[in-house]
């Protein structure tokens, strides 16, 4: 177990040692706190693009499903006939420059892992680079858009923000409350008192605090062929080697079990790279991993490594409150 994976189960099941944190967690306290009150009071340099944006983040280090809801909220929008940009950071990607306007045929480690999967799976013009302001700039320069959504940029104060969502992990939540490096928070926990909406991704129902948000496995892709499968294709039982590189590995493996398939875990850190050596394991079983790494591996895929494809799900009220902001923020569209 690598330094930063004790760190965050130290974190979400607790550890006397965090103690010796605190000092450095007041400091990070302040410094964000700070960060905050200064775009509360417009200071410094503010940038609000001409369009509507929606950022969606999370106040705690690790995964809690910002990809797959995004691209619910890209296939929504357009469905209610509106232009839909993305910027993101990019965050382990060395592009030729920045910003850059994130293409098919990228590699994972040009674009990032999750920019290029987004951009597969939709389509959507999508710009990368540490400045958020700068790539709204970009994007708009090339595309006409109605709406721009923000993929993390939470914490990101030199962007103007129109509406904010925040995921947590239902089942982890926020740790032990604590700020970095005492805990998992890149913000104090008030800062949810601020947002516009929670979602709790694998809560079955809504709360009183937030939506209900859940992730669906839907098929099985196969990574050399994109031969599309039907779950049903891997018989109860079936064994199988289970990679991933995310925020929070567990989930992945623990779907998988849902699905009643027998998964051997080979936990890699988030945004991880990979070589056709690191992924060869034994004994000899297919091989399934999730879509983000699937980006990264297509091109020394064996005939049997797969990705399990899954969907966003928020509840119903989550729809139909999204669909009141959006005629709130665009009444000249909807």
């Amino acid at each position: 177990m690598s330094l930063a994976d004790r760190l965050q189960e130290a974190w979400y099941r607790g550890h006397p040692a965090l103690g010796l944190l605190r000092p450095l967690e007041a400091l990070y306290r302040r410094v964000v706190t700070r960060r905050r009150e200064r775009f509360l009071a417009g200071e410094g340099n503010i940038y609000r693009p001409p369009v509507p944006v929606v950022v969606v983040g999370n106040i705690t280090v690790g995964g809690t499903g910002k990809t797959p809801l995004i691209l619910w909220l890209i296939e929504h929008c357009r469905a209610r006939g509106l232009r839909v940009g993305v910027v993101s950071r990019g965050y382990g990607a060395h592009p030729p420059q920045l910003p850059w306007r994130v293409k098919l045929t990228d590699a994972a480690e040009q674009a990032g892992d999750e920019p290029l999967l987004i951009v597969q799976r939709t389509g959507v013009p999508l710009v990368i680079d540490p400045d958020r302001p700068r790539a709204v700039r970009a994007l708009l320069e090339t595309e006409s858009l109605d709406l721009i959504l923000c993929d993390d940029g939470l914490q990101h104060y030199r962007l103007a923000r129109d509406l904010e969502l925040v995921l947590i992990d239902a089942a982890r939540g926020l740790g032990n409350r604590r700020c970095l490096p005492a805990g998992p928070l890149r913000e104090p926990e008030t800062r949810l008192l601020s947002v516009d909406a929670l979602l709790y991704n694998g809560a079955a129902e809504d709360r009183q605090d937030g939506f209900a948000f859940q992730l669906r496995p839907s098929a099985l892709i196969n990574l050399a062929s994109d031969e599309r499968r039907a779950l049903d294709s891997f018989p109860s039982g079936q064994a199988m080697h289970a990679v991933a590189g995310i925020g929070n590995p567990r989930r992945f493996f623990a779907t998988l079990e849902a699905l009643h398939w027998r998964p051997i875990p080979h936990a890699f850190a988030d945004h991880a790279r990979y070589s056709a050596a690191e992924l060869h394991f034994s004994p000899p079983l297919p091989l399934v991993m999730t879509e983000k790494d699937a980006v990264k591996c297509r091109g020394f895929a064996a005939e049997d490594w797969w990705y399990l494809a899954v969907d966003a799900m928020p509840s119903a009220s989550f729809v139909a409150w999204f669909d009141a902001q959006l005629v709130r923020l665009l009444p000249d569209r909807l």
